[in-house]
């Protein structure tokens, strides 16, 4: 089965998750064995909102995939995948370069699968999203700045975007 599931009629898409809702290990994938290794510890005392993780088959300026932060109930472990419904952008630049967020629902979880915007969640729990990323890596000495929150239509955009980078991407490593 591929991971880059999409159900259109939904938009929804599989999400591998990396780090668990909770969690102060920060995961990343590791693109030479495509397994899961921690990166580090994060330095401060906040942990992640909600699961985080990324969307397969997508590549972004960052050379990484596309990142996902995805609003559900319970944490789940980090390699997993799931369906999950992007209902937004964060628009974020970390260290000067763009790193930006989708933040999208489970598709699966009763409580947050019928929400299709951003400006369908709580603005607290916004404000918490925000404030971890603004927070994060300041132990650290590493500067990130968030700038608004963008609708379901600009998420879908950098999405694509990022599935036209990696499809050339691909096309060009065939090449060589």
């Amino acid at each position: 089965m591929s991971l880059l599931v999409y159900y259109p009629n939904e938009n929804v898409a599989m999400q591998v998750i990396e780090i668990s809702k909770g969690g102060k290990v920060k995961y990343e994938l590791d693109k030479k064995t495509g397994l899961i290794k921690v990166d580090r510890v994060l330095y401060s005392s906040v942990v992640y909102p909600h699961n985080y993780g990324f969307i397969p088959r997508t590549l972004c300026e960052d050379n990484d995939p596309m990142d996902v932060l995805i609003i559900m109930q319970e944490p789940v472990l980090p390699g997993c995948f799931l369906r999950a419904k992007a209902i937004g952008l964060m628009p974020m630049i970390d260290q000067g370069e763009k790193d930006d967020k989708i933040i999208a629902v489970c598709a699966d979880d009763p409580e947050y699968r019928h929400y299709n915007d951003i400006k369908d969640l709580p603005p607290h729990r916004l404000a918490e999203i925000r404030r971890f990323f603004e927070d994060y890596k300041k132990n650290e000495n590493k500067e990130v700045a968030v700038n608004d929150f963008l609708p379901a239509s600009d998420a879908y955009e950098a999405i694509q975007h990022s599935m036209d980078l990696y499809a050339d991407y691909i096309v060009e490593s065939l090449r060589r």
